[in-house]
């Protein structure tokens, strides 16, 4: 048994103090903090936060060596308690690390719980002490001996289980509920008086009882109980899933006002937000990548299957919107163009595959520059894309033999039941057995997957959408998009972020962190401006100013139709006198959507 105690007692600090007890069974233990957080694919290195380390036996020190950045042996005596004592300064917003200020708190076992080696698979108990007044303690962690706000003794079978029930502290909202049988919380810190939290909760009720009876109808899920843990703030967004819980970030606008009945574009993607992070709770978090079993908490853990964990989720999480009635089929026709234009306006298509995205993760997709537009692609979005055409041409095979019609629902579902890791050949046998005997698109499900998952040409949506009643029309984009520049307003004129890949921008010399003064005679001060005064007909004169000095360059006019750097979609309902949306394209729609 290893024993923790963390303290809540002084938050204006910004620091728990923890302390670990455990019985060594030789003369040295080594400890250490992982370098990293499940579900955020970047090395973190929580342990710059670490301060203090101290170990005693029986009152007296004992020696720590540092063996590496998140590493550490303590000379001690077998058999005997050993304390281990740090702090860890904690003022870290997001959902992945540490927080604690004066009105509220928040932590992630990762970031706080130092691993002991020769233990982890030993059981691990946490105290919460040091509630000020007023606080309560949130999370999906079982407790065993706790008072009435929560403060007292927690339990995890192992070192795992323990890191993975992210802690809310505070005075927070707290509703509870029940979906197919099992029961529920959520918990919100931060919002606002007018924030009408009910309907928030009723909505996430609703997408909870159509996510258990996608994966499993009728039966229960394999969980007693789900807690989601909101943090409301100024400007943010975000979430981490969690095997019995979530982490969830919004902003205070994204939240539902009481007396308005119409649900906000904001509100509505703060919804996705939710049906994403607990579609995770089965996909990712029990259907994993063999590469995550078990997690390595010392280094990366490479996986170039992102784009089936993300990206399927990404798939579903509107998906499941619309089917629960949270959506109404134009809201959602609006969501799905997102991605599909986030990845014809990317050129680094072009260039990495979406496998290649996933498995680059570490180093490139949290890590974004001037040149990520042109260099990678995104495993969430080109991943949901992925998900589309697969769910898109599954529904052109014949009925099973069962009378079902193949979709990707059910292949999800045959992957479910494998109940253990998967690969990509995993991905690729359940296609094929879902798809059964149809035309082409079950000739080899393999291959299909292959070119789609490993390559870098378009995926055919336009011809997939058009066969489901999903009508697909081209835009002219932004003129600073047909330019293939990205600018952001600046103190003085525009500030270039991005150039893209060979477009006019790229040609004329145009570099990130360019300040954009004048067009012609013109002055530049925001991008309308540029809008107003750009003529299409010819190269136009533009003074710029790079590190302090004036320079003229000449910006050609864009090319006509779409480009790598420009393609703008919407995607409805076909018009009435289309001749192209049938009858069978209809109930296909109606199959696929339910409108």
């Amino acid at each position: 048994m290893i024993d923790y105690r963390i303290d809540v007692g002084q938050p204006h600090t910004h620091r728990f103090p923890v302390s670990l007890t455990v019985r060594p069974a030789g003369d040295a233990l080594e400890v250490s903090l992982p370098v990293w957080i499940p579900g955020s694919y970047l090395i973190r290195e929580f342990q710059r936060h670490l301060l203090g380390l101290q170990a005693e036996q029986g009152g007296e020190p004992c020696i720590i060596e540092q063996l590496d950045k998140a590493r550490w042996r303590i000379a001690c005596r077998p058999g005997k308690a050993l304390t281990v004592r740090y702090e860890v300064y904690a003022h870290d917003t997001s959902v992945r690390a540490a927080f604690l200020d004066t009105r509220r708190g928040f932590f992630n076992g990762t970031s706080v719980f130092l691993r002991v080696e020769g233990h982890t698979e030993s059981p691990h108990r946490a105290q919460i002490v040091g509630l000020p007044k007023g606080w309560s303690v949130g999370t999906a962690l079982p407790s065993v001996k706790v008072d009435s706000r929560g403060q007292g003794w927690y339990q995890a079978q192992d070192y795992d289980a323990l890191v993975d029930h992210p802690v809310e502290l505070g005075p927070f909202w707290r509703g509870t509920f029940t979906a197919r049988g099992v029961a529920h919380e959520l918990i919100v810190s931060g919002a606002a008086e007018w924030a009408d939290l009910d309907r928030l909760m009723a909505d996430t009720r609703r997408i909870c009882e159509a996510q258990i009876t996608f994966w499993h109808g009728r039966r229960k899920p394999p969980f007693q109980r789900y807690v989601f843990l909101l943090n409301v703030v100024e400007d943010g967004y975000g979430g981490l899933e969690h095997r019995d819980s979530t982490a969830l970030i919004c902003a205070r606008k994204d939240l539902p006002r009481r007396g308005v009945a119409a649900a906000s574009d904001a509100y509505q993607t703060l919804l996705g937000l939710v049906s994403h992070e607990y579609f995770h709770t089965w996909n990712v978090k029990r259907l994993k990548p063999t590469a995550f079993a078990p997690y390595d908490y010392t280094r990366e853990n490479h996986t170039d299957m992102l784009w089936f964990f993300e990206g399927f989720t990404s798939y579903y999480d509107d998906l499941l919107l619309l089917r629960c009635g949270l959506l109404d089929l134009p809201a959602y026709l609006k969501l799905l163009a997102k991605p599909v234009n986030q990845v014809l306006a990317t050129p680094g298509r072009q260039v990495q595959s979406v496998a290649q995205a996933s498995f680059d993760a570490w180093t490139r997709y949290y890590r974004p520059d001037e040149n990520t537009a042109n260099a990678t692609v995104s495993y969430y979005t080109k991943g949901s894309l992925v998900a589309l055409a697969l769910d898109l041409s599954l529904r052109l095979c014949p009925a099973l033999d069962d009378g079902r019609a193949p979709s990707l629902d059910g292949v999800m579902k045959r992957l479910w039941a494998l109940g253990r890791p998967i690969n990509e050949s995993d991905v690729a046998t359940a296609l094929q057995a879902e798809a059964g005997c149809g035309p082409r698109h079950a000739a080899d499900w393999g291959t299909l997957l292959a070119d789609w998952v490993h390559g870098t040409q378009d995926l055919p949506l336009k011809e997939l959408l058009d066969l489901h009643g999903v009508h697909w029309t081209d835009k002219a984009g932004s003129l600073t998009q047909q330019l293939g520049v990205r600018l952001q307003e600046a103190p003085g004129g525009l500030k270039v972020q991005a150039v893209m890949h060979g477009s006019p921008a790229e040609q004329a010399g145009l570099s990130a962190g360019d300040e954009l003064l004048a067009i012609g005679d013109w002055r530049l001060r925001k991008p309308d401006d540029l809008v107003q005064f750009f003529d299409r007909k010819a190269p136009q004169p533009l003074l710029l100013c790079r590190d302090q000095q004036l320079m003229r360059v000449s910006l050609p006019p864009p090319p006509e139709g779409p480009t790598p750097w420009c393609h703008t979609v919407t995607l409805g309902q076909p018009p009435a006198d289309s001749t192209g949306a049938g009858d069978a394209h209809l109930r296909r729609r109606q199959a696929w959507l339910g409108h």
